[in-house]
């Protein structure tokens, strides 16, 4: 989160109990000209298609006692992060227009969506984001398997998380077909999970499987779970996993994961930010991150909705890697899992992530753009404008060139200073040249 209540610096210092009580959230303090600097650039990328400005917002944010900032963004909302969540096109339960719902429920202005080895729900968000005024990080949480030095003992799976502009990934093909690979091992995996479960006298059925999955979505770990529970086999998804589905559990299962680092290095082709998720939950976490820092990896999750991990903050600073968190929010309920939103990000931890995403961004657009100078074709326009459609301007009228679509799009991607670059100037040159020979989809974006 980045506002109200959510830029947690230090932990409360244990003499605080000794001292005299005050009034609940202590006396005020301003922000420091770092952290105020910080939140002016994280918020003008959050409100950049919009037209207020903010930049009074960040010199009236303050600190109290606890060290926690009070910032208010556009119209004093908070401006909450969530880049962890999952819908149900892979393993969540709510759709992507749900997610968005429940996310702006909760204060959310910044949402990224990263399902299970699939982006198709990218979509579905934007459109539903641009009824509530949020912003979508197109995303995607990639199922690879990690190995030291080849020996398949020490095999682990390890997921790495996508981050990418507006406009989604460079090559996106290449993308999608690694991608469909995983997915189609996801499948494989799932069947051999429940013939592993029919081995220990479970007679789960895979059609009973494949129905809570739903049409056109690879299945995972919890939908075999979810039909356990149906099945009357387990009492919770939580004994599910205990006792069967855990990593090298009776019924667990490996698909046809790449191994981490070829993930992270397709991530940099395609123009997107790699960090690894919830680090925690690996046997060998030091190791991992040491190799995978050196395959590429930029960030690391160390943020959760109890907290901040000492110890994996420590390693980030080590090995010069982002910290970043989520509530990797499925929407299963229950008390066991964090809410969306509900995760404490500082504002200078979004401020260095947005820092050094937003060069690797602007640089896949520009890629997407001269792709289309190259070859204005119908397709090539697609690409640009295929997470979403501009909206129509308020007195009716439509873009009325490809070149009007794209600066719309272009306008609420980028900065001024970033549209002004030279390189963004001359493919705007290049298009101005480009005659409309027929007629074109308006694409809306948020």
């Amino acid at each position: 989160m980045v506002g109200d209540a959510h830029f947690p610096q230090s932990a409360p210092s244990s003499k605080k109990s000794k001292t005299k009580k005050k009034k609940r959230g202590g006396s005020k303090k301003k922000m420091t000209s770092e952290q105020a600097a910080a939140f002016k650039y994280v918020t003008e990328w959050v409100y950049l298609d919009q037209s207020n400005s903010l930049a009074s917002s960040a010199a009236a944010s303050v600190v109290d006692d606890f060290g926690v900032q009070k910032s208010l963004g556009k119209g004093g909302e908070k401006v909450v992060f969530e880049l962890h969540s999952h819908s149900k096109f892979s393993d969540g339960f709510l759709t992507p227009s749900k997610l968005v719902e429940r996310a702006h429920g909760n204060g959310v202005k910044v949402l990224a969506l990263t399902d299970h080895d699939t982006m198709s729900g990218i979509p579905e968000a934007i459109e539903a984001a641009r009824r509530f005024g949020i912003k979508i990080i197109p995303g995607v949480e990639i199922s690879t398997i990690f190995s030291n030095g080849g020996d398949s003992e020490s095999e682990e799976p390890v997921h790495i998380l996508a981050y990418y502009s507006s406009c989604g990934p460079a090559k996106i093909e290449k993308l999608e077909k690694f991608l469909e690979n995983i997915r189609e091992g996801r499948f494989l995996r799932a069947k051999n999970m429940v013939s592993k479960l029919n081995e220990l006298k479970l007679p789960l059925k895979w059609d009973h499987v494949a129905k809570i999955t739903g049409k056109g979505v690879a299945p995972g770990r919890l939908h075999v779970a979810r039909a356990m529970v149906e099945a009357g086999y387990v009492e919770n998804l939580k004994q599910a996993f205990s006792r069967y589905l855990f990593d090298g559990g009776p019924a667990y299962s490996m698909g046809s994961e790449p191994c981490a680092a070829e993930a992270i290095q397709l991530i940099h082709d395609t123009g997107g930010v790699a960090v690894l998720a919830h680090p925690w939950a690996l046997k060998n976490p030091v190791a991992i991150i040491r190799r995978l820092k050196d395959a590429g990896l930029q960030g690391l999750e160390v943020y959760r909705s109890d907290g901040k991990l000492a110890a994996y903050c420590d390693l980030a600073d080590n090995y010069g890697l982002l910290k970043l968190g989520g509530s990797d929010f499925h929407g299963r309920g229950g008390h066991s899992e964090s809410e969306v939103g509900s995760v404490n990000l500082p504002v200078l931890a979004m401020h260095d992530f947005l820092k050094a995403a937003r060069p690797i961004w602007c640089s896949a657009i520009r890629d997407i753009l001269e792709r289309y100078v190259e070859e204005p074709s119908e397709s090539n326009l697609a690409k640009i404008t295929r997470f979403g459609r501009t909206r129509v301007l308020k007195g009716g009228s439509s873009p009325s060139s490809e070149n009007d679509i794209i600066d719309r799009c272009l306008t609420s991607w980028l900065t001024n200073e970033e549209k002004q670059n030279a390189e963004f100037e001359a493919i705007r040159l290049k298009l101005s040249h480009i005659s409309i020979n027929q007629e074109v989809q308006v694409p809306k974006t948020k």
